[in-house]
């Protein structure tokens, strides 16, 4: 019962905390209001509009009580409760009282009357709406009826709307107070969250400076201190791995010119094409290092990127499907780095290559089919690893070095997204990427 509570109210309470922290504002506020207002009405205006009432009937009956006595002036009896009580009164003969209107259950003012005339024995009639400042009543005498138009104010205080206004605008300028004041204390979360998940996609984030109550200042000062430590933990391996690789570069190019000098050519041989083999493996991470490093995002549509880098290649055989136009935040040059990657093992493995996009609510996916061998799904995670390559049907490729398919995967998770290898509806290797709006 408890659990089910829970997540009923999970459903209906907003996500943000912008709004729930408005409802824990205003709901204290609106209640208040609403008890206050209820109080008023049992304790002060209903009480006083049913007195008013009563002493309106009253005055009504006292009129009918002099109008019967025969000794009295019927004219003067008239002009005198005109004058004195503000009673427009007419006597209309040999007439029927009209039917009676629907009644307004939810009106104070039409209960009082209502109840009033009932308790006097009255046949009566009232109409409180046709006019806005007076009300209408027919009280039948003998072959007609007496007919009145009293002022609204004879029996509803008009304390009751200037009440209703010192309700409401309070109310209304309070609220509004704590809406400003919960935008400028929420809006630092915000921008705390916006600068972890820009981080987080690795695109580049300026200079964080953190805002608002101390604890969410203290949580955007942590934040930006991890940030510059992870920033420079990237740059120095990047930039130790990247020395490493081009020192390495000079012992083999003197390796090389020892191999030419070598006069067992098929030992030479076999050396130097491992040699090339390592060359290739230093050129590959250097370039992707290079481009990591000094690249920023930018948006980009992403079905123009594919386009463009499919015209590069010249080849029938890569195809594309394309949903609507979707741009995102992308570093595009390293992005392309990351295709071409993918799209260069379709075609070393397979005859044909398809590229797809779908936009989703969230995610942007990218296809990537090739109708070669495929991978068997126990060496999906393996790999992805660097150098790593499988001894089957698409491990006869030695051009390759085993890092294409391990820096496709490092360049999606830096842009915050998802690298996962599944099998194609071309029978081959799909690979599938996801990147967050």
């Amino acid at each position: 019962m408890h659990y089910g509570l829970n997540n009923f109210f999970k459903k209906i309470l907003p996500k943000r905390l912008f709004y729930r922290s408005l409802i824990i504002v205003a709901v204290p506020i609106v209640l208040l209001q609403l008890i206050i207002t209820v109080v008023f009405f049992d304790s002060l205006w209903i009480k006083t509009n049913k007195g008013m009432t009563r002493a309106l009937v009253s005055e009504i009956g006292t009129f009918i009580d002099a109008y019967e006595n025969e000794e009295t002036n019927k004219d003067f009896i008239i002009k005198t409760f005109s004058d004195n009580l503000g009673l427009n009164i007419k006597n209309e003969k040999d007439k029927i009282l009209p039917e009676k209107l629907e009644e307004r259950w939810y009106s104070p003012m039409d209960r009082s009357l209502r109840r009033e005339m009932k308790s006097k024995n009255y046949l009566y009639w009232f109409d409180t709406t046709s006019y806005k400042e007076l009300v209408h009543i027919k009280i039948a005498y003998k072959s007609g009826y007496f007919e009145f138009f009293i002022p609204k104010e004879r029996i509803a205080p008009a304390s009751a709307r200037i009440f209703a206004l010192w309700i409401i605008l309070p109310g209304l300028f309070l609220i509004t107070i704590a809406i400003v004041f919960l935008k400028n204390q929420t809006r630092p979360i915000v921008n705390l969250a916006k600068a972890a998940e820009s981080f987080g996609k690795g695109e580049f984030v300026k200079e964080f400076r953190p805002s608002g109550a101390r604890e969410i200042r203290q949580a955007g000062y942590e934040f930006d201190k991890m940030r510059k430590r992870i920033s420079v933990h990237l740059n120095q391996r990047s930039e130790m791995l990247s020395g490493i690789s081009h020192d390495l570069r000079t012992p083999l190019t003197r390796l090389k010119l020892q191999l030419a000098l070598l006069k067992q050519q098929d030992l030479a041989k076999k050396m130097s094409d491992d040699i090339e083999e390592m060359e290739r493996m230093l050129n590959e991470y250097l370039e992707f290092s290079r481009n990591q490093k000094s690249e920023d995002t930018e948006i980009i549509n992403i079905n123009s990127l594919i386009t463009d880098l499919v015209k590069k290649y010249n080849n029938q055989k890569i195809k594309t499907v394309f949903d609507s136009d979707i741009k995102i935040h992308l570093r595009q040059n390293t992005f392309k780095r990351c295709l071409s990657n993918l799209v260069d093992n379709g075609l070393s493995y397979g005859n044909e290559v398809q590229i797809s996009t779908k936009k989703t609510i969230k995610d942007l996916i990218i296809y990537v089919d090739d109708d070669g061998p495929g991978i068997p799904k126990n060496e999906y995670e393996k790999v992805i690893k660097p150098f790593y390559r499988i001894d089957k049907s698409r491990g006869q490729n030695k051009s390759g070095v085993g890092l294409g398919l391990s820096i496709a995967n490092d360049i999606i998770r830096s842009h915050g997204g998802i690298i996962s290898l599944e099998e194609s509806p071309l029978n081959g290797l799909r690979v599938k990427i996801s990147l967050p709006f």
